[in-house]
């Protein structure tokens, strides 16, 4: 299944607080869309794989994503080198996105840093024809992805761009909150996190209501870029 955008993140419920407004609004417009997990989330104080494995395919059935994959890195301690770059290479390859949305370039996450860089490393060395890579058998076409762009995590990374995501705040909430075991849930007996608070979990909110106040919509999501963007006409600029 070629897709028009595919959305990596280095843990499970990375790509709902990031893009999850944005990917559900792009595929009410009709887009195909996907979501790769580079690691399952394993060292997260709440919850287990298993638990994450679950809640992750609930938000991929809240969102409408058809296709969820988990490349079952280490969490916190994948690296960027051949042997990973070369799998997710492998899903680039096997569907083909013009675009590209992962982690934010810095972050608390020590993950998120390194996923970004990993995965935008792999979207270059994915468009070399001498990179060769093999999935069931069969080989792959070089392909790389037209755009990269990074969505904004814990930190507040001044934007280069935002959607306006206005009507899709309350699906990309539901997302984040199919993920039962990592947030806010006052009646929990786990162990608190910087991101179990109601505070952070207001802050999911808060922050796409901010972004929106800056260009006058409802809600939005930011982004960051690796290279300009390029428009055929300032008309095309809201």
């Amino acid at each position: 299944m070629k897709l028009d955008i595919l959305a990596f993140g280095a843990h499970p419920d990375d790509v709902e607080l990031g893009c999850s407004g944005t990917i559900a609004k792009e595929i009410s417009l009709g887009k195909k869309v996907g979501i790769i997990d580079l690691t399952r989330g394993e060292l997260g104080t709440r919850g287990t794989a298993q638990t994450r494995d679950e809640e992750a395919t609930e938000a991929a059935k809240i969102l409408g994503v058809p296709v969820r994959e988990n490349l079952n890195f280490r969490d916190g301690f994948f690296i960027n080198d051949e042997m990973h770059q070369l799998e997710i290479i492998k899903m680039i390859r096997k569907y083909q996105p013009e675009i590209v949305l992962c982690n934010a370039i810095t972050d608390r996450h020590i993950d998120h840093g390194k996923g970004s860089k990993l995965v935008s490393d792999a979207c270059f060395l994915s468009g070399l024809s001498k990179v060769e890579t093999e999935l069931n058998g069969e080989k792959q076409t070089h392909y790389r992805p037209k755009l990269v762009y990074h969505y904004i995590q814990w930190q507040n990374i001044e934007p280069d761009f935002v959607v306006d995501i206005s009507g899709f705040m309350d699906v990309k909430m539901e997302s984040v909150k199919a993920y039962k075991t990592q947030f806010y849930n006052p009646n929990s007996n786990e162990p608190n996190t910087p991101i179990t608070s109601k505070n952070f979990l207001n802050s999911i909110e808060y922050r796409a209501m901010d972004l929106g106040r800056l260009v006058g919509v409802e809600h939005a999501e930011g982004f960051t870029v690796e290279r300009y963007l390029t428009v055929n006409s300032l008309g095309d600029l809201l």
